[in-house]
């Protein structure tokens, strides 16, 4: 790694808003993994993230005539909070263009930071390239919130305080990756000082900005990201981060919200505070590298980037850490519609707690139940739970990893719909802000029926519904191009078995 990096580190100025954060050990993770976890709070700091870190020694190294310009940056979270901060205690004039998607709380924190705020567009994208404008017509200078190399060597001062925590090198480092400018940096200087110190990349897995890059060997622009962990949803890796990256990062690890839930659960317990889902990534992704590695004995650093999370989201959170913790089942049971089945059933089940039954009349034959089940041995308990619900006779298919099944069906347990014809399941994702569920409707237009619509949000910038929607087969093409065109994230579930288990079209 080229020395002009461990110069920027050592000389970056972040102590005048930064703290220095403690390297906590896990006890509890710790104990249940077999290895010492630590966990580098960086939700401890002033804006509860690391981003004022890179943001701050951006601008003091900026020169006096044009700090006076003022700045301007494009987020929707904690590099706003980053900029406005650092602009407030160098007593300079700053902008933040937000999405118009943003959550009210998170406009709010920046406010109250003395920024201006300008609400633009419904993504990230649309904001930074109506700030690009600004920046321009204004003269204010434009601060990235991870291409530069002022903000990689503001964060890289968390890996010169991990080295000095610390008191012999850890086996690996995990940190969680957006555009890539905290393992840039933490990873530049880790590797100066310990070579051998393994810095390994975490981001989920619907949104492997890094892990692409690294795969196809260049810079990859995502087609979309997801939306769960905001903090790191980018589509591309930076250019000077990726640079840096390729040198110093020895893998990444892909994870899935599931496991992000459980990892905040797992911050929880052991430190009684709660990290957004970017802040959690890293111990997700360390527990999967535990899990597959087989590593007993070592010591393992997670950086908790974040704590900015909307109070709403929680419930979210909580019914999801279950399944990533591999705690619970999901399962859709065929039982006899006939006095009697249900005892029967839960017999089966043991002495298991039941976490959820859903049930209503079908026919006079059969019967389908949306069960999830405690598990008290993961995904060994859950095979086993089959076979023996199998060799007595019942039909029975797994839900557990079924994303519509746990984000909509569950709830819509209601019994099937008769003589409907032509009917096809799309999952969407759209912007959250007034109106836009009527602009999502109006984009669809009024050309074919509605016949199923489910709506769910847990505080996030967006919402996800489930829509059944009558095509004719001769139609089918048309409806096909109208979704390719769609601007909005979108999945075809029509068949999939929880739909028709549960929710699909009844002929008879």
């Amino acid at each position: 790694m080229p020395q002009t990096y461990i110069e920027r580190i050592l000389r970056a100025r972040v102590y005048d808003v930064a703290r220095e954060t403690p390297l906590d050990l896990a006890r509890i993770l710790s104990e249940r993994l077999g290895n010492q976890v630590f966990l580098k709070r960086e939700d401890l700091q002033p804006v509860f993230s690391f981003k004022l870190r890179g943001a701050y020694n951006k601008i003091i190294n900026l020169s006096d005539s044009t700090r006076e310009r003022g700045v301007i940056a494009a987020s929707a979270g904690n590099h706003a909070q980053g900029v406005a901060l650092a602009a407030r205690e160098l007593k300079i004039q700053a902008m933040i263009v937000m999405p118009q998607t943003t959550p009210a709380i998170k406009v709010q924190a920046v406010k109250d930071l003395g920024a201006k705020i300008v609400l633009n567009g419904d993504s990230y994208d649309e904001a930074y390239a109506y700030s690009q404008k600004l920046s321009e017509e204004t003269g204010m200078t434009y601060i990235h919130p991870f291409d530069d190399p002022d903000v990689i060597a503001g964060q890289g001062t968390i890996g010169m305080e991990i080295i000095r925590q610390h008191p012999r090198p850890p086996a690996a480092v995990f940190v969680p990756v957006g555009g890539g400018g905290l393992i840039a940096g933490i990873g530049a200087y880790i590797k100066y000082v310990y070579p051998q110190v393994k810095i390994i990349g975490v981001e989920p897995e619907d949104a492997p900005t890094l892990y692409r890059a690294m795969e196809a060997q260049r810079r990859v622009n995502l087609k979309q990201v997801g939306i769960f962990a905001d903090g790191v949803a980018v589509r591309q890796i930076g250019k000077e981060t990726f640079r840096v990256a390729k040198k110093v990062v020895d893998e990444v690890v892909l994870v899935g919200a599931d496991e992000i839930c459980a990892a905040i659960k797992d911050i929880f317990d052991d430190t009684r505070t709660i990290a957004e889902p970017a802040g959690a990534l890293s111990v997700a992704g360390l527990k999967k590298y535990v899990a597959r590695q087989g590593v007993d004995g070592v010591d393992l650093i997670a950086i908790e980037s974040g704590a900015n999370i909307n109070f709403d989201r929680l419930r979210h959170v909580a019914e999801r850490a279950e399944f990533g913790e591999h705690r619970e089942a999901l399962f859709a049971v065929q039982i006899p519609e006939r006095p009697g089945s249900f005892l029967h059933f839960c017999k089966l089940i043991g002495k298991r707690s039941i976490t959820e039954f859903n049930y209503r009349y079908s026919d006079t034959n059969t019967a389908q139940i949306f069960v999830g089940v405690e598990l008290r041995q993961g995904d060994k308990e859950r095979g086993e739970l089959l076979d023996r619900f199998r060799e007595k006779g019942y039909s029975i298919v797994d839900m557990t990893d079924n994303e519509t099944a746990k984000l909509h069906i569950r709830y819509m347990v209601g019994g099937h719909a008769k003589g409907l014809e032509d009917e096809r399941l799309v999952r969407f994702e759209f912007p959250e802000r007034p109106g836009a569920l009527m602009f999502f409707l109006s984009s669809l237009g009024n050309r074919w029926n509605i016949s199923l619509f489910h709506y769910r949000n847990h505080g996030a910038a967006y919402g996800r519904v489930l829509m059944g929607i009558q095509v004719p087969a001769s139609e089918k093409t048309s409806f096909m191009k109208l979704l390719k065109g769609f601007e909005y994230p979108y999945w075809d579930e029509s068949d999939n078995p929880a739909y028709r288990l549960f929710a699909g079209v009844n002929q008879d």
